[in-house]
């Protein structure tokens, strides 16, 4: 039953299970040890649980409790096998596996005397001659074309996957770091270690609410009580686990030298793998550093998702520097904090609701791009961030633009709403009827219905 319960825990990790679900997982969890929780966990928890779905009458959520995957290239290479011979049997799962996609279209092309990456529909054909020099004299010009076409296909597939493999790889880091990776023996070596990460990485996992203020924050008083445990027996908890997703001095202290280095090694190539994809989105469709509000042409959901993910990475590559003893690396090479696009109409919402842009978005705009910064091709040494930050009246420390993020404080707990395109709902079935019928989602309601027929 623990191991059940501690394997359920750790598939939450890459999931977008409600913090309520999970926290009436970890009271099932010590009920199966037989060990009583202190007072405060007790308390924070079951009243947490109280909203699990198990718990409430309708126990229906209107929300996915998983984050999208990419579609595999499983039709394409089925496909594939009917028209040429020499592909074996692949396996179901082949589809969702780029080594195995690019293998298959290789060997496939060898079939036709076609080289990986020869797309050229004009002039990487072979004529009859070339055909019958190949071998293939017996394939007719249709029939080749045809499986020519195929192969080109599947290149521009695997490329597509890839990308929205990336995507979602950088969406899970951005909002619940490298807890995702944590291997089920590393994770589950201490219930109360899993319990933590399960929680505060739920609480990570949560979706954006569509406001004019702040987002809820993942430290609330249920993590708080969790942490307080591990803090209560310190040689017992995974400390090095702990680290992947909460980066604070008071973990970071108890992790060796090796492992430290071991994560900033990861969250350095993290960090340029993001860049990446920042400046692919921004090269698209430049975007409007002086306001981010969004325009026409540009691709918001890739650059928030990225935005958040740089914003994570640095966070821990910060802590980690700072705890290593190599802060006077930030002297050289400071890259700065990227800020999200904002759609027009929430920005409307700001000014008329008395408040204006965002203190951190002027400072971004004055600093170079971080892809820049990280190829060395324009200086950001930790100098010029603060006298930007001091040119805006921001606080380079507390604002995280020179320094760690400081310390959370743990927020009251409240139970997760039901949002359709993030606008709260307060109940999941009618949540269902207006996500279905198209409100809030930027097209008429008439158009989405007509969709939806």
């Amino acid at each position: 039953m623990v191991e059940r319960l501690l394997h359920e825990l750790h598939s939450t990790l890459a999931l977008r299970k409600r913090p309520e679900d999970v926290a009436q997982l970890i009271l099932d969890l010590h009920a199966a040890q037989g060990t009583p929780l202190d007072t405060t966990a007790e308390k924070a928890l079951t009243k947490a649980a109280a909203h699990a779905l198990r718990n409430i009458w309708h126990g229906y959520t209107s929300m996915r409790e998983e984050f999208a995957r990419p579609v595999g290239a499983a039709r394409q290479l089925g496909r594939a096998a009917d028209l040429f011979t020499t592909l074996p049997d692949l396996p179901a799962d082949a589809g969702d596996d780029p080594a195995r996609i690019e293998a298959a279209i290789r060997l496939a092309g060898e079939e036709i005397g076609r080289a990986y990456g020869e797309n050229d529909f004009g002039l990487d054909r072979l004529n009859r001659a070339e055909r019958t020099e190949a071998g293939l004299g017996e394939l007719s010009k249709r029939r080749y074309n045809k499986r020519f076409r195929m192969l080109r296909r599947m290149e521009a597939k695997l490329a597509r996957l890839l990308h929205e493999q990336q995507r979602r790889e950088v969406t899970l880091t951005g909002k619940g770091a490298f807890a995702h990776t944590l291997p089920y023996d590393l994770f589950a070596a201490d219930p109360d270690t899993a319990a933590f990460i399960a929680y505060i990485t739920a609480r990570g996992h949560m979706r954006s609410i569509f406001t004019n203020g702040s987002q809820r924050r993942p430290y609330d008083e249920v993590a708080d009580a969790l942490f307080q445990r591990l803090l209560a027996e310190p040689d017992r908890t995974n400390w090095y686990a702990v680290a992947h997703v909460h980066p604070t001095s008071e973990v970071l202290s108890r992790v060796s030298d090796e492992d430290l280095t071991r994560l900033l090694l990861r969250w350095n190539r993290f960090l340029r793998q993001v860049a990446d994809l920042l400046e692919e989105t921004w090269k698209r469709a430049p975007l409007e550093r002086g306001t981010m509000i969004v325009r026409p042409g540009n691709d918001s959901s890739t650059w928030n998702q990225a935005a958040q993910a740089w914003n994570t990475a640095r966070a821990h590559w910060f802590a980690l520097l700072v705890e290593l003893g190599e802060e006077s690396l930030l002297d050289t090479v400071c890259p700065g904090k990227v800020p999200r696009l904002m759609a027009a109409d929430v920005a409307y919402w700001h000014r008329k609701s008395g408040g204006g842009l965002h203190p951190d978005t002027l400072v971004w705009s004055e600093l170079p791009l971080p892809w820049e910064v990280l190829r060395g091709e324009e200086p950001c040494p930790r100098s010029l961030v603060a006298e930007v930050c001091a040119r805006y009246r921001v606080d380079p420390v507390a604002g995280a633009w020179t320094a760690p993020r400081p310390t959370a404080e743990a927020v009251r707990f409240r139970r997760t709403p039901e949002l359709v395109h993030g606008v709260a709902v307060a109940d999941p079935l009618m949540a269902s009827a207006l996500r279905s019928a198209g409100y809030f989602s930027g097209k008429s309601q008439h158009t989405a219905a007509m969709e939806w027929l």
